[in-house]
């Protein structure tokens, strides 16, 4: 009986190494947000903090049209990252 739960032990750690991994790999992840053929582009990482915003310089006269294309930049980039986390991620604990 022992033998069973060390075993089951054992997958428990590498399950959980493989969790890290995934992790790490997401939080390396570089994806960019690109709308309006380019207008705009917004470069985020996998912890979605936005590291770089591009903006061609015809946007800047419109304030409000420039201010939707950022947000439809951003949410580009957040879905790629939602589609690169593997399934069963969403975890209600750290690991």
């Amino acid at each position: 009986m022992g033998s069973g739960f060390s075993k089951m032990k054992k997958q428990a750690r590498a399950m959980q190494e493989q969790v890290r991994e995934m992790q790490e790999s997401l939080r390396n992840k570089v994806v960019q947000g690109r709308v309006a053929n380019d207008l705009v582009v917004v470069t985020m990482n996998g912890e979605k903090e936005l590291l770089k915003i591009t903006i061609h310089p015809e946007c800047v006269s419109d304030i409000d049209g420039l201010q939707d294309l950022i947000l439809a930049a951003c949410q580009n980039a957040y879905s790629q990252l939602q589609e690169e986390k593997p399934e069963g991620m969403n975890f209600p604990f750290s690991i």
